[in-house]
């Protein structure tokens, strides 16, 4: 703040004794009108006064005030030759003004004319501005002069600095603009500069070029590699530049990074010579005795941390370089005396390095001596990213003479270990049994221990693999079943176990049948006892198993083909149980008896190819290393697209207003009507519309399975498939929402928009935005919050919305949340029912409704309709057995209702009576309506 400016400390000073925010923003309205009118009056303000004012506005932006005034003042102040004046109006406007602004165009100019200026120091404020401001306007017409700067002999030490980092600031957002190749040579030779500022800010530049195309700065290996060794050696004046005895550490870290870039030098090279030497000399200090500080004999942490960067950037060149052994090894052995080290980042640090070098072959051994530390330390670290790298380094250690040995260990913490790193130890356990496994049987122990311990942990990709390996190896097919078997025995066992075991069963079920333990009729009412607790797709794949079982074994296939004509199954609310139970029960009663054991043929062999585990964690691996930049350009490309297809849908529907001939054509692509629902905008893609798009025809009925269900498929057609997960706790409920692309085409431009019908006041959504892109037989996933606020009837809609292969597809469907969602059970004796029925017996309490049965009547099927829509079904609390009494709770984020239920159903007319009580008269409408249109 400029001391001689006594108006704006006083401002300052009275802006800091306020003592409420009305008062405040009363002395700031105040002096705002001040302003205004001193701009505005006919009186020229000199430049104390300009620089008065637009320091107190300045000073008000950066308090959160809305500034619209002042920019030309400031420009005014930037054309000025004081240097004071100048400073503000420059810093004015680096603060006041982005890149789009219109005030660019007015002082692209002036600071041409101060990248000119004989005056260094008004060059540097111009500088500092493009930097800051940075727009494509000013870049496309101030580049060059920026570069004439950094490369002229006349320019003074600090210039070229500032304007080296002022291109690196241009290049990263408009790489296309800046014409750097004539340039290169000049830049490239800064890297001799005797002013280590100017090569540390060159050195930055430099990096960012070669990262896109290393083609013509060859000539920098050389340099850089002189560089380090004069460094290294002291051979030039450091003077301001020694941190604790390390010469410009900051330097040599950029410098050995530098060189990992560019491919590693010719074996016998003069390059390689020099860069071998330089590494030989920072592994070789590190090892020695470490400096300790003369007055208290302590070592200094300030020195480890300069030394260990340093440290850490050479053993990254050596790795890049491939075949110095000896280096290698000694390196290993250093970062081995690193494990013992009281410092966290120390081992961190000598973790990481060491899960590199266990790559190699040359070092490979040398690291697994230190096996046993590596192992404490993933059992006994406090901090959990050091016990990520040391399950990194064990990974990548373990090989045919240690597996068993590491995978008993990784096995034994996985019961203890924390919840964010089990699923990577589940994927990389599997991955080393796979890949090490001398015998198929143990490969089947540790998968089947996996489970045990970390059930929900285990992916499908992992159980599909033991599926594949088993069926691929005859030779364990039987040993596999056997212990399948005796898990499933086990009164607790994960569906996960349940999965593996029914398509073990069903295909080699036949080689235990023998086994008094394990008869077809012991094998078929195991899977049965296990088919009540499973979900909907495991339920699926059990029937499927059954089926198997009629062919496989004829004494058991009446048991099934009962089992398939049971109410339970074939009437169950899910389609593709319902679905199955049918089409195997034809295909079992077909009259041609060489149908079935065609059909049911033992599974093929899979074809060999990489594991999916395999590439899965090599996913992961890649996806930790993505370029900060690349991802925020691919962001940008995606958003721009996005903006693109808006466009065009604004000018499709304005075309079929304008004509309606055009809007009364077939729209063979288009799966649904999304032209009052714009794209998502903004990070929530919930959008509240009173004229929200209709969902379609054929698609309105999907979303009704979800009053019984929490989980399932939402929507499928050849090329999207919407799963839906859903998890409520009283009001709250999160909805995940699974796309996945089925076709052999990327999709791109997708976008999924939750349209919220007037129910501002009932339903609050907050959805996160979905991925753009989504690459073939791939998925992604959209998280939606939803609270209850109050009852609701309509539901919202939601629209899907994508480009494939060049085609736009579209589809609207209803959201599956229903007001029953947040009905949770309620328990009572028939005392208490009776009273409370009594209670809400006021007019306008009770909905009751009489309607037709859809499907014949099941006294079973009705149960389990009314509890899986929330509901308790009371026992013993109507003298008719026959009618069906029912409590629950509604929550919303106002109150909790209390829903009493009486069904009475009518077998000789198929026809039911709902007669509801609340003490919410549209509560028991809005569940008087769900339930009628359910049964």
């Amino acid at each position: 703040m400029p001391d001689d400016m006594r108006g704006l400390h006083n401002f300052i000073a009275e802006i800091r004794a306020t003592k409420s925010k009305e008062a405040e923003e009363k002395r700031i309205n105040k002096e705002l009108a001040n302003i205004r009118s001193k701009f505005k009056g006919d009186k020229p303000l000199d430049g104390y006064q300009k620089k008065k004012y637009v320091c107190k506005l300045l000073f008000m932006f950066l308090l959160g005030e809305d500034i619209d005034f002042g920019h030309m003042e400031a420009i005014s102040l930037v054309a000025s030759n004081k240097y004071s004046e100048k400073q503000i109006g420059y810093l004015f406007l680096s603060v006041m003004i982005n890149e789009t602004s219109d005030f660019n165009r007015l002082i692209i100019q002036q600071i041409k004319n101060d990248l000119l200026d004989r005056n260094e120091t008004h060059v540097c404020l111009a500088l500092t501005c493009i930097a800051n401001v940075g727009g494509r306007e000013m870049a496309e017409s101030l580049a060059g002069d920026v570069q004439k700067l950094l490369v002229s002999p006349d320019s003074r030490s600090f210039v070229k600095k500032k304007a080296a980092l002022t291109l690196l600031r241009l290049y990263r957002k408009f790489p296309e603009i800046l014409p750097v190749g004539e340039y290169t040579p000049r830049i490239i030779a800064l890297l001799d500069d005797p002013d280590l500022s100017v090569v540390t800010s060159v050195l930055a530049l430099l990096y960012a070029l070669v990262q896109a195309d290393t083609q013509g700065y060859g000539s920098c290996v050389d340099r850089a590699i002189a560089r380090l060794r004069r460094l290294q050696t002291r051979e030039e004046s450091l003077e301001g530049y020694v941190y604790y005895d390390i010469a410009a550490p900051w330097l040599q870290v950029k410098l050995l990074r530098f060189l990992q870039v560019f491919p590693a030098p010719a074996p016998d090279s003069r390059a390689r010579e020099a860069v071998v030497e330089v590494l030989r000399s920072i592994v070789g200090k590190a090892a020695n005795e470490p400096v300790r500080d003369k007055r208290n004999k302590q070592q200094l942490p300030q020195y480890f941390n300069a030394r260990n960067a340093v440290l850490y950037e050479a053993v990254r060149v050596l790795i890049h370089l491939e075949s110095e052994t000896d280096l290698l090894v000694e390196s290993s052995n250093l970062l081995g005396r690193f494990l013992s080290s009281k410092e966290t980042n120390l081992r961190y640090f000598a973790l990481e390095l060491m899960s590199s070098l266990a790559t190699l072959s040359f070092t490979h051994e040398a690291i697994k001596r230190h096996q046993e530390t590596v192992v404490n330390a993933l059992t006994q670290e406090k901090d959990i990213s050091v016990r990520r790298r040391a399950l990194d380094l064990l990974y990548n250690l373990c090989g045919k003479s240690n597996v068993r040995v590491i995978v008993r260990e990784l096995l034994q913490y996985l019961q203890v270990a924390d919840y964010e790193i089990r699923e990577e130890m589940v994927l990389k356990i599997a991955v080393l049994a796979e890949l090490h496994a001398d015998d198929y049987s143990w490969y089947v122990d540790v998968i089947l221990q996996l489970i045990r311990v970390a059930g929900d942990y285990v992916s499908e990709e992992v159980w599909h693999r033991v599926v594949q390996i088993v069926t691929n190896q005859p030779d364990v097919q039987d040993y596999a079943t056997k212990v399948v078997f005796d898990a499933l025995c086990s009164p607790y066992c994960h569906e996960t176990m349940v999965k593996v075991g029914g398509y073990l069963l069903g295909e080699f079920g036949h080689l235990i049948a023998n086994n008094p333990r394990a008869t077809p009729q012991i094998q078929l009412q195991l899977l049965l006892s296990k088919f009540s607790m499973c979900s909907p797709s495991t339920r699926a794949l059990l029937l499927s198993t059954l089926v198997k079982f009629a062919n496989l074994f004829p004494e058991i296939k009446t048991d099934i083909e009962t089992i398939f004509r049971s109410n339970n199954l074939s009437r169950n609310t899910d389609p593709e149980i319902q679905q199955r139970v049918i089409e195997y029960l034809s295909l079992s009663q077909h009259p041609n008896p060489n149908v079935m054991p065609t059909v049911l043929e033992e599974m093929p062999k899979f074809k060999e190819r990489e594991s999916s585990l395999l590439a899965k964690i090599r996913e992961k691996s890649e996806g930790v290393s993505v370029d900060a930049e690349a991802a925020k350009v691919a962001r940008q490309t995606v958003i721009v697209d996005r903006d693109r297809q808006e466009r065009e849908d604004r000018e499709e529907r304005e075309a079929r207003r304008s004509n309606p001939a055009v809007s009364q054509q077939p729209q063979a692509n288009l799966l649904g009507d999304l032209d009052a629902a714009p794209a998502s905008t903004g990070p929530s893609a919930v959008n509240t519309t009173s004229q929200p798009p209709q969902a379609n025809p054929e698609l309105a009925h999907l979303s009704r399975a979800f009053l019984f269900q929490n989980d399932g498929k939402l929507y499928e057609d050849a090329i999207l498939q919407i799963g839906v997960k859903t998890s409520v706790k009283n009001n709250l409920a999160r909805v995940a929402l699974y796309f996945g692309n089925k076709s052999g085409y990327p999709i791109t431009n997708f976008t999924s928009d939750v349209f919220a019908i007037n129910t501002t006041e009932t339903l609050s959504l907050q959805a996160k935005p979905v991925e753009g892109q989504l690459a073939p037989k791939a998925q992604t996933q959209q998280l939606i919050n939803v609270e209850c606020l109050k009852e609701f009837e309509e539901q919202p809609t939601l629209g899907v919305a994508y480009v494939v292969n060049g085609q736009l597809q579209r589809a609207v469907i209803k959201f599956p949340i229903f007001v029953n969602k947040f009905l949770a059970s309620f328990d009572m004796d028939q005392p208490t029912f009776v009273a409370r029925w009594k209670q809400l017996s006021a007019p306008g309490l009770e909905s009751q409704k009489v309607f037709k049965a859809a499907q014949p009547i099941d006294v079973a099927a009705v149960r389990s309709k009314l509890q899986s829509m929330g509901f308790t079904v009371l026992a013993g609390v109507d003298p008719n057995p026959d009618n069906f009494v029912c409590a629950g709770v509604v929550h919303t984020g106002s109150s909790q209702v209390g829903v009493l239920l009486r069904l009475e159903p009518n077998r000789d007319a198929q026809m039911y009576r709902a007669t509801f009580r609340t003490s919410r008269d549209t509560v028991s409408r809005i569940l008087c309506d769900l339930v009628a249109s359910s049964f």
